[in-house]
């Protein structure tokens, strides 16, 4: 199994996007309701049908940019929300992408890379932020038979990220969704320059 954009286009076509809850993660939204900044270019990749997306320019976070692998993805966003910035659509592939960000939200896209690229997503996070900038959202924390979805643990994690973030928040979700529960970390990963 070749995870690429053939791969997330038939899961589209076929609507086998069991990760998509139909609604913005409860613990992205109660992040983005604490930023006063709403000027902050923020992306978020793996997007999906971008319902975080939707709830952050709906809010008035007018920089937000959404990337997915799957033209059908990009495609329902356009379609769901025809007033989205056509500038801010990225159909590509996330190593590939090349702009940089004050914040990107993590919402069921590390789960869903081939686990040994892992490493490889932590450099690319590096270098797609500003200095400063935040990577913040949710990572399993339970593991998966098969994949994707491909889990994982803290510890794990830390092997990525501790030589390049510096960890503002790095826990147990005390928010998550109701099937989520007990089962996710809340990140919020500051870059070291």
């Amino acid at each position: 199994m070749e995870l690429n954009d053939q791969f997330w286009e038939q899961r589209y076509q076929e609507n086998k996007t069991g990760w998509d809850i139909g609604y913005a993660s409860t613990p992205i939204v109660d992040y983005l309701k604490t930023l006063k900044n709403k000027e902050l270019k923020i992306l978020i990749p793996g997007c999906g049908n971008g319902h975080e997306a939707e709830w952050a320019h709906q809010n008035g976070f007018l920089n937000v940019h959404v990337l997915d692998y799957a033209a059908s993805a990009i495609a329902n966003f356009k379609t769901r929300y025809p007033h989205f910035n056509p500038a801010h659509l990225h159909q590509q592939d996330f190593f590939e992408h090349k702009h940089t960000y004050d914040i990107i939200i993590e919402q069921t896209f590390f789960c869903a890379i081939d686990p040994s690229l892992r490493k490889k997503y932590a450099l690319k996070m590096h270098e797609l932020l500003n200095d400063n900038g935040l990577l913040v959202g949710l990572l399993f924390d339970t593991e998966f038979v098969g994949g994707p979805p491909f889990g994982g643990n803290k510890e794990e994690y830390t092997e990525y990220f501790s030589s390049l973030f510096e960890y503002l928040h790095f826990e147990k979700c005390n928010n998550s969704i109701k099937a989520r529960a007990g089962n996710e970390l809340f990140i919020e990963l500051k870059k070291i320059k």
